[in-house]
Protein backbone atom coordinates (compact mmCIF):
# COMPACT_ATOMS: atom_id res chain seq x y z
CA UNK A 1 0.00 0.00 0.00
CA UNK A 2 3.41 2.90 1.36
CA UNK A 3 4.60 1.68 -2.22
CA UNK A 4 1.55 2.53 -4.34
CA UNK A 5 1.35 5.82 -2.58
CA UNK A 6 4.70 6.52 -3.23
CA UNK A 7 4.37 6.00 -6.70
CA UNK A 8 1.45 8.36 -6.75
CA UNK A 9 3.68 10.93 -4.87
CA UNK A 10 6.55 10.71 -7.60
CA UNK A 11 4.26 10.78 -10.43
CA UNK A 12 2.45 13.71 -9.76
CA UNK A 13 5.54 15.72 -8.65
CA UNK A 14 7.57 14.19 -12.25
CA UNK A 15 4.32 14.99 -13.92
CA UNK A 16 4.07 18.79 -12.51
CA UNK A 17 8.44 18.85 -13.35
CA UNK A 18 7.06 17.87 -16.94
CA UNK A 19 4.57 20.53 -16.67
CA UNK A 20 6.75 23.17 -15.47
CA UNK A 21 9.78 22.39 -17.79
CA UNK A 22 7.05 22.58 -21.03
CA UNK A 23 5.60 25.61 -19.65
CA UNK A 24 8.84 27.58 -19.13
CA UNK A 25 9.89 26.19 -22.82
CA UNK A 26 6.46 27.71 -24.32
CA UNK A 27 6.86 30.80 -22.48
CA UNK A 28 10.42 31.26 -23.98
CA UNK A 29 10.25 30.81 -27.56
CA UNK A 30 7.08 33.22 -27.47
CA UNK A 31 8.54 35.65 -25.93
CA UNK A 32 9.70 38.57 -27.86
CA UNK A 33 13.60 38.66 -27.67
CA UNK A 34 16.19 37.88 -29.82
CA UNK A 35 17.01 34.34 -30.71
CA UNK A 36 20.86 34.08 -28.70
CA UNK A 37 18.91 35.23 -25.40
CA UNK A 38 15.97 32.78 -26.31
CA UNK A 39 18.63 30.02 -26.87
CA UNK A 40 20.09 31.22 -23.71
CA UNK A 41 17.62 31.38 -21.61
CA UNK A 42 16.58 28.10 -22.75
CA UNK A 43 19.40 26.63 -22.17
CA UNK A 44 19.71 27.77 -18.82
CA UNK A 45 16.13 26.13 -18.25
CA UNK A 46 17.04 22.71 -19.43
CA UNK A 47 20.20 22.55 -17.37
CA UNK A 48 18.03 23.53 -14.30
CA UNK A 49 15.55 21.17 -15.20
CA UNK A 50 18.11 18.26 -15.69
CA UNK A 51 19.35 19.08 -12.37
CA UNK A 52 15.98 18.80 -10.56
CA UNK A 53 15.32 15.62 -12.70
CA UNK A 54 18.71 14.09 -11.25
CA UNK A 55 17.47 15.42 -7.34
CA UNK A 56 14.47 13.73 -7.85
CA UNK A 57 15.72 10.65 -9.33
CA UNK A 58 18.89 10.13 -6.58
CA UNK A 59 15.84 10.70 -3.65
CA UNK A 60 13.47 8.27 -5.32
CA UNK A 61 16.03 5.47 -5.88
CA UNK A 62 17.13 6.13 -2.14
CA UNK A 63 13.62 5.72 -1.18
CA UNK A 64 13.19 2.68 -3.28
CA UNK A 65 16.29 1.63 -1.33
CA UNK A 66 15.07 2.08 2.23
CA UNK A 67 11.30 0.49 0.81
CA UNK A 68 13.24 -2.60 0.01
CA UNK A 69 15.41 -3.11 2.87
CA UNK A 70 12.75 -2.91 5.30
CA UNK A 71 11.10 -5.29 3.20
CA UNK A 72 14.02 -8.21 3.60
CA UNK A 73 14.24 -6.63 7.37
CA UNK A 74 10.88 -7.86 7.58
CA UNK A 75 11.18 -10.96 6.20
CA UNK A 76 13.93 -12.13 7.28
CA UNK A 77 12.06 -11.76 11.19
CA UNK A 78 9.46 -13.65 9.79
CA UNK A 79 11.63 -17.00 8.71
CA UNK A 80 13.89 -16.88 11.80
CA UNK A 81 10.70 -17.31 13.56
Amino acid sequence: MGVDRGSRISGFISGLLLGAVIGAGVALLSAPESGRRTRRRIRRAASQARDTAEHRWDELAEDVKQSVDVAMKGARRKLKG
